[in-house]
């Protein structure tokens, strides 16, 4: 009987955390790609500015992940996450109703401090608090969830823009965040979490199976790849609709293509939670890197198949958030893998923050072809550092790739 009990609360948590993640997401990360033009238009701000607030966001969510991994270590992730949906909600009430630029600047700072404690990187540090090596399978199941944010918020957020505006958009998310995704965390997440003690044996002698070498140059290649993936989604997911609306595409067009990304993630991930028993995560990142170059390059190529382009880059993506989650739980145990998230997310999110930026300046110099040529040659520079990480890997005698 608990059991059972401990099976149904294991679902709660899970749906619970996949619900708020589509909100989390689709609330923050996704949202200038649908609204940034419009609010250029509105205001007469510099576009560049107005997608740079997403970009300051993520610095400082970057900034603040070290310190969000060491508090779900210690406390979990319930007053974390409770505070990163604060955060996005006051942080969308400031947007709507920001009188300046300056203004609008500040709140995405806010909206940062939310990103920081609340997306992938906290969502799954808190997993790995809760189930230690059996989180595997908890990280595959959100990113299912996770997988449905561009495919659920571009429309909504393309509706609410066309219905009450984009001050009016910003308004409903808020009310989502402070109304939906605060309450479902202060109400369904554990208070406490479990003990690191004589109960987690399981943990540490699974984890004693499979040791590695936690070395400087196996460190920085898996920060490395996870950054370098972090930046071609991150300017993709702010510029994909233009890219494609520039290949003569109407925005509902690009949209509903769009938001094929979304489903090529979760299938993805389907497959992945179906076979996982059977691979080390190594091998999700690898197919992860591969599938996002094939899918960049053929964009970038003009194949006139762009759902299929678009179907390989979405199942890579979505195969790197499951790799970004299980593949440090693989190689260095559930001991302290919060903190390592927050490190490791550090890195990844300062660089994302540049990232959006970046791409609006490729997008003005060279066009759209010019910036999908530089995303797919780092796409192709990733699908190296993830050979070479495994490499490394298979060359420390400490390491064995089966099954985790």
């Amino acid at each position: 009987m608990s059991s059972m009990a401990g099976m149904r609360g294991r679902g709660i948590i899970i749906t619970v955390l996949g619900l708020t993640q589509i909100m989390a997401w689709g609330s923050s990360y996704y949202l200038p790609a649908v609204i940034a033009p419009a609010v250029a238009r509105d205001t007469s701000w510099p576009l560049a500015w107005v997608v740079g607030g997403l970009s300051l966001g993520l610095l400082v969510a970057g900034l603040i992940s070290p310190r969000v991994g060491s508090s779900i270590e210690r406390h979990g992730g319930r007053n974390v996450l409770a505070f990163s949906a604060f955060c996005i909600g006051a942080g969308q009430i400031g947007l709507a109703a920001a009188p300046s630029l300056a203004v609008y600047i500040g709140a995405w700072l806010v909206i940062g401090l939310g990103m920081g404690a609340g997306l992938y990187d906290a969502a799954f540090a808190t997993l790995g608090r809760l189930y230690g090596n059996s989180a595997r399978s908890a990280i595959t199941t959100l990113t299912l969830f996770g997988g449905l944010a561009s495919t659920v918020c571009w429309p909504i957020s393309a509706f609410l823009l066309s219905t009450i505006g984009w001050r009016g958009a910003c308004l409903a998310y808020a009310a989502v965040q402070l109304l939906i995704a605060l309450p479902l965390y202060l109400t369904l997440l554990p208070r406490r979490v479990p003990q690191r003690s004589a109960a987690s044996d399981v943990d540490r002698n699974a984890a004693a199976a499979r040791p590695v070498n936690p070395s400087l140059p196996v460190m920085a290649l898996l920060a490395s790849t996870i950054t370098l993936a972090a930046v071609i989604s991150s300017t993709l997911s702010v510029h994909l609709l233009s890219i494609l609306q520039a290949g003569g595409l109407a925005l509902a067009a690009a949209v509903g293509l769009g938001a094929l990304v979304g489903p090529s993630q979760v299938t993805a991930r389907a497959v992945e939670m179906m076979i996982a028993r059977y691979h080390h995560p190594i091998w999700t990142k690898l197919a992860s890197a591969s599938f996002v170059a094939i899918g960049v390059l053929a964009l970038w190529a003009g194949m006139p198949a762009v759902p299929v382009a678009l179907g390989f880059y979405g199942a890579g993506i979505g195969l790197e958030s499951i790799a970004r989650g299980t593949l440090p739980l693989a190689l260095f145990g559930p001991s302290g893998y919060a903190k390592l998230m927050g490190r490791l997310a550090m890195p990844s999110l300062i660089a994302q923050a540049a990232a959006p930026s970046i791409g609006a300046v490729l997008m003005q110099w060279t066009g759209a072809q010019g910036t999908l040529a530089v995303l797919g040659g780092l796409a192709l520079f990733n699908v190296v550092l993830a050979w070479s990480l495994r490499w490394l890997l298979v060359r420390d005698r400490g390491v064995h790739l089966q099954p985790g």
